[in-house]
């Protein structure tokens, strides 16, 4: 819980801050970019939010903080109702869960709606809001862990909503011996019509990726938008495994067309499927020239 005393200098004053338990995960940079900017190796307040949409992204981050690192001064007034817009709509039936983990580096996850069974993408926060919110949602079938780093509180929501969990083998360590379906080899999965498994090693050994509708792809750390390289990118500081196997793996992946690239770690991106080849295509680039 983030305390006053524990207040970033560097923060602005005014109601919002950001103490120095921060871990400097990028949650709060993305999820509210007027309000929160880097300063040092953590984050902090740079604007205080003025406008309606601002305080709501504010209070959006501060629920989603994996290290509750987000504070006000004032007893915020209306958070039941901020809390019940998780999971956070992106387009379509497909959301952001919000309540990062700090189990996991602070990586997002999704939920996707669906009439043959609801997937949720990686494991956030198991915290009761969040869990109402799903289960008004009609629960989840499915909880797929794009890699071993990502799990968080998997075994909660598999004991509360009976899903199955799918992980490549690969991937699977002491803490997810338990999953129930699991992947192999390094061939395309057709899991279901509206969902292809993609296996991309290279951050880790088990790797993939979940491609949704031909539409969204949800990359866990093998692929995000960078607002610093201004284009996709993997994490090569971050890479594993192999980094060449990567480079492997994005190629192959760049074969396949889609709009949306949903990240664990990094930014999210959405253009045309053209854009989205050349994005592919530059990134591939820079990853050989690294």
């Amino acid at each position: 819980m983030a305390t006053l005393e524990k207040r970033r200098p560097e923060n602005i004053s005014g109601n919002f801050y950001v103490d120095s338990s921060c871990i400097n995960c990028d949650t709060c940079r993305w999820m509210s970019p007027t309000v929160f900017h880097r300063e040092g190796n953590k984050s902090a307040v740079y604007h205080q939010p003025s406008k309606t949409t601002e305080m709501l992204e504010a209070y959006e981050a501060l629920l989603s903080c994996p290290t509750a690192s987000i504070g006000t001064v004032e007893k915020p007034k209306s958070i039941k109702e901020i809390q019940e817009k998780f999971p956070l709509p992106i387009a379509e039936n497909v959301y952001h869960c919000g309540y990062h983990s700090e189990k996991s580096f602070g990586a997002a996850s999704y939920f996707i709606e669906r009439e043959e069974g609801n997937i949720l993408i990686d494991s956030p926060r198991f915290s009761p809001p969040l869990v109402k919110q799903l289960e008004a949602k009609g629960g989840i079938k499915y909880l797929y862990l794009t890699h071993k780093d990502d799990v968080a509180d998997h075994e909660k929501f598999t004991s509360h909503f009976g899903c199955e969990r799918i992980l490549h083998t690969d991937d699977i360590i002491n803490k997810t011996q338990g999953v129930e379906i699991k992947l192999l080899g390094d061939q395309p999965i057709h899991f279901a019509s509206d969902v292809l498994i993609i296996a991309v090693p290279g951050h880790t050994k088990g790797h993939t990726v979940l491609l949704y509708n031909e539409k969204y792809l949800f990359t866990g750390d093998h692929l995000a938008w960078s607002p610093y390289f201004n284009h996709l990118y993997a994490f090569h500081r971050f890479c594993w495994y192999d980094w060449s196997k990567q480079i492997t793996s994005m190629k192959k992946l760049a074969n396949y067309s889609f709009e949306w690239v949903l990240p664990g770690h990094g930014r999210r991106y959405h253009n045309d499927r053209e854009t989205m080849e050349k994005q592919m295509t530059q990134c591939i680039q820079w990853m050989e020239s690294q």
